[in-house]
């Protein structure tokens, strides 16, 4: 056993007051499943055609779409349905009166929204690095890849399993369902939809939220749901519910009985009985977002004095790993797969 992997595994132990108990059926065959945390973001412009195809290339099991739909109720992969960060929208002049200000999940944005747009207005639009100032080497494939729909993912999913001989998931996530929902551009029947024309199976997708509403809408459909949790607050279809609350042995047991997985934010599994308590409930646990660069690692893992420069990713796969999650969700998939090498 390396030095840094008996370190971690050290601090893993120290750092949860309870042994977490897997089943033997919740750990994946070779270690923890890899998510490619909207492809590979961390190497190319995130929701792309480039960085789905470099996250599966290195070695990523899943692949995550976050779907919002277009104003002629497309499923289309955004971040966000407000698309100048992530887009050239602002550079187009033709849409420059598009730029407008809404109030999504009770928070006021300014931009361009995809319910906005057709199709084919978006398509005719190029994806850009949303963290130029933090990812600049991503830059360079500003404006190479197109805005692609959920059944297009589905498609290049479909290739690079028959190219790399592995079958590759689709990860959907439901963004800001209800908000979409008050504007009659609901998500979830054209989710569903989509899943039984692909005849899609329990290996090759799995649905996310944070809206409890938006996976039970999803129920019946013969693939496994995620529960993913914040931080602070709660979900917004349920006013009233912290996250915290979700993440109580009683929570847990609530989701475990419409979900398969919970997907909490990583930093909420140290000095917590979370994992042990979600495993009991018969729950996968997935933590998010892991990424190399200092500003998001714990102090005890950066490395150098740039915020952006890499640390030491591999000592914080190693906890996690060690704790025995069943999945890590990582912009750098490539990392987390040499991490599970161990």
């Amino acid at each position: 056993m390396s030095r840094i992997r008996r370190r971690a595994l050290l601090l893993a132990a120290a750092a949860t007051p309870v042994a977490a108990t897997v089943p033997a059926e919740a750990a994946p065959r070779g270690g923890p499943l890899v998510i490619g945390h909207r492809g590979a973001a961390g190497w190319r412009p995130e929701h792309t055609a480039s960085a789905y195809t470099y996250g599966v290339q290195t070695g990523a099991d899943w692949i995550e779409p976050d779907l919002v739909p277009t104003k002629d109720h497309v499923l289309v992969v955004r971040h966000e349905n407000e698309i100048s960060q992530t887009t050239d929208v602002a550079a187009h002049p033709e849409f420059a009166d598009r730029r407008t200000t809404r109030t999504v999940d009770g928070r006021s944005v300014t931009g361009w929204f995809t319910e906005d747009f057709t199709l084919a207005e978006l398509k005719t639009l190029r994806a850009v690095e949303r963290l130029p100032l933090v990812r600049n080497r991503n830059t360079v494939f500003d404006g190479r890849d197109e805005i692609l729909t959920f059944q297009e993912v589905v498609e290049l999913a479909r290739r690079l399993s028959k190219r790399y001989g592995r079958t590759v998931a689709v990860f959907p996530e439901t963004k800001h369902p209800t908000y979409f929902r008050g504007i009659g551009l609901e998500l979830e029947p054209k989710l569903a939809s989509a899943i039984r024309r692909n005849r899609l199976t329990a290996r090759e997708c799995v649905v996310q939220s944070f809206e409890p509403t938006s996976l039970r809408r999803m129920t019946g459909l013969g693939v496994p749901l995620w529960q993913a949790l914040g931080t602070t607050g709660g979900p917004y279809d349920l006013p009233g519910t912290t996250y915290r609350d979700m993440m109580t042995p009683t929570g847990l047991a609530e989701i475990a009985s419409y979900a398969d997985w919970i997907g909490p934010d990583k930093s909420s599994l140290l000095g917590t009985s979370v994992l042990a308590d979600a495993h009991a409930a018969g729950l996968r646990v997935g933590p998010y977002t892991f990424r190399a660069e200092n500003q998001f690692l714990p102090a005890d893992f950066r490395r150098g004095s740039g915020a952006t420069d890499f640390g030491d990713a591999f000592a914080e796969y190693a906890l996690y790993y060690g704790l025995g999650v069943d999945a890590v969700v990582t912009d750098f998939p490539d990392l987390a797969v040499i991490a599970r090498r161990g």
